[in-house]
């Protein structure tokens, strides 16, 4: 997978200020606040950034927690994982495996088949509906 590696300049061009603050800055939007969280179309989550495909559809499930969830990434390849201990807590943060854009996290907390929870940012995703036939 080829690398996306822009200079900030031309990141603040393509992204919205909010887009920004989340993929770049590794912000969070507000729980309940993004517009996949209650998406049940059938379709890929791409990065918002890069448009690098990252999660299925059929993977996503309500886990009540104001954020679109996923139980895996749409491959091994698409997302990288990384330790993150800001806030006082130690989580694993999820990032984009082509821009490197802050996506979200991952909880040992989801459900079966892998126990996951990918919990992702809505501004840091685009979605493309899966056409029918």
């Amino acid at each position: 997978m080829e690398k996306l590696d822009l200079p900030e300049s031309e990141w603040r061009r393509r992204l919205t200020p909010v887009q920004y603050h989340v993929l770049r800055e590794a912000g969070t939007e507000r729980a309940f606040s993004g517009h996949f969280t209650d998406n049940k179309a059938d379709g890929i989550y791409r990065c918002a950034g890069c448009g690098n495909p990252l999660f299925d559809s059929d993977d996503k499930y309500d886990s009540g927690s104001g954020w679109p969830s996923f139980t895996r990434p749409l491959s091994e390849e698409a997302v990288t994982n990384h330790e993150d201990l800001t806030h006082g807590m130690r989580r694993v943060e999820t990032r984009c495996a082509v821009c490197d854009g802050h996506l979200g996290h991952v909880f040992p907390d989801g459900p079966p088949p892998t126990g996951l929870r990918f919990c992702m940012n809505s501004v840091a995703l685009d979605f493309k509906a899966r056409s029918a036939g």
